[in-house]
């Protein structure tokens, strides 16, 4: 989600070469932290690495509190559809604003919406006046901050690293999430058991600090906004026709679309499948979704050491086949250990996916056009999530919950094949 408009938009250092030397593919742990050596990159990563602990805190306690005040599956989709509504009404808009100001104050003023946002939740839990219809109204107000949010955090990366170090930085930004995807459910978990919700969403409520204070820390060059000769919705309109008309980045933005409108939906329903299907509480709820984490941080570290690797297109298809076919195998498990196995299998298909195709349309489309492409990608991204969380919810709750993750696991693998074979040339992108 990045980029100017104009070249004299740019916060930091002047910005790169259009071309960048290919670095030799292959597996190497001396590529694995390049994008480190920036100073800007290193506070970005380790306030984020805090932060995301914190939000996995708050995403874990937050399903199992909704799911002890009603025991619905449905509702628990119901939330995370509200989460999601707002993704797909301002991401468009949040990829112009992105490309119009300054994106290291745009990121303060959301990051510190979110902590209030955090706050309230605790506030409400302590109190003990909260329903889950406050769990969901907040979830909106979340989500319409990461609307604004997210486009500008990706279209930052690059004016923090160059175009150099911008294919291993989107591969340790995944990392980073799925670090905290790791620790964020296993402290939740524990804290969850031994407090309570409560103190999950106020330790993310604090969490939000290490992030504001090493965007403040950032050394950046005057910011010059860009020159406004066309209307927003114009400048949108030019972003979704790019897309569109592109031979690569439109079915890679639909290969991702699909995969979370319904393949991702089973995390809806983890905390079911550990209360009802596999009877492990919230510990043994904590570890599933650590396990996921495990497999995504491991998928992250490895396209992040295999530099500019040169079959990208057959990494793609790997994750993008490998994740459904765990998702259905986890929804015809009944023992917690191989449970655990699909998961960690299932985030390394899903990592390896996204991470790809997230690397594949940020290195094809044009800088003045990279925020608004990338709010259109983190729309799917995002915001299909919810809807797929509804849909498998609404499944799980007339047929069962490993119905409701089999029935998406089903539809995104069949799409995935299907797109595979109409488009070829998607296998042999480098």
């Amino acid at each position: 989600m990045d980029d100017q408009t104009h070249p004299a938009t740019s916060e930091t250092q002047p910005g790169p070469p259009a071309e960048t030397p290919r670095v030799a593919a292959g597996f190497s742990w001396a590529r694995t932290f390049a994008a480190l050596q920036h100073r800007n990159y290193r506070l970005f990563f380790i306030g984020q690495l805090i932060s995301l602990t914190g939000t996995w805190m708050q995403n874990m306690a937050e399903r199992w509190l909704v799911y002890q005040l009603t025991a619905s599956p449905f509702k628990l989709g119901v939330v995370s559809f509200a989460s999601g509504v707002p993704v797909l009404l301002f991401s468009l808009w949040g990829g112009v604003v992105a490309d119009r100001v300054q994106k290291r104050r745009l990121l303060i003023a959301t990051q510190a919406f979110m902590a209030l946002l955090a706050l309230t939740l605790t506030i409400d839990v302590l109190l003990g006046t909260v329903q889950w219809w406050h769990v969901g109204i907040l979830a909106f107000l979340l989500g319409t901050a990461n609307a604004f949010d997210a486009p500008a955090r990706q279209a930052f990366v690059v004016e923090m690293v160059g175009r150099r170090e911008l294919l291993n930085a989107i591969a340790l930004n995944s990392a980073m999430f799925n670090s905290a995807r790791i620790v964020g459910p296993a402290l939740a978990g524990i804290t969850l058991a031994a407090f309570g919700a409560a103190w999950c969403f106020a330790l993310n409520a604090a969490s939000f600090l290490a992030v504001i204070v090493g965007l403040a820390m950032m050394e950046v060059a005057p910011y010059v906004g860009a020159v406004r000769t066309e209307s927003a919705l114009r400048q949108m309109r030019e972003g979704v026709t790019f897309i569109w008309h592109h031979p690569y980045v439109r079915p890679l933005i639909a290969l991702v679309a699909v995969a979370n409108l319904f393949a991702l939906g089973y995390m809806a329903l983890l905390p079911a499948f550990a209360q009802d299907v596999l009877h492990v509480g919230t510990v043994g709820y904590g570890f599933m979704t650590t396990a996921i984490g495990v497999g995504a941080l491991g998928g992250a570290l490895l396209i992040a050491s295999l530099g500019d690797y040169q079959h990208k297109g057959l990494m793609l298809a790997t994750g993008n086949l490998l994740f459904p076919v765990m998702v259905i195998a986890l929804a015809f498990s009944k023992s917690y250990h191989l449970t655990l196995g699909c998961l960690v299998v299932a985030g390394l298909g899903f990592m390896t996916q996204n991470a790809t195709a997230n690397t594949l349309v940020q290195t094809t489309v044009p800088d003045a056009l990279r925020g608004r492409v990338m709010s259109v990608y983190m729309m799917v991204f995002q915001g299909f999530f919810p809807i797929g969380a509804l849909i498998a919810g609404s499944v799980a709750e007339r047929f069962g919950v490993p119905a409701g993750a089999a029935f998406g696991g089903v539809v995104a693998l069949a799409y995935g094949l299907l797109l595979h074979w109409r488009v070829p040339r998607l296998r042999a992108l480098a």
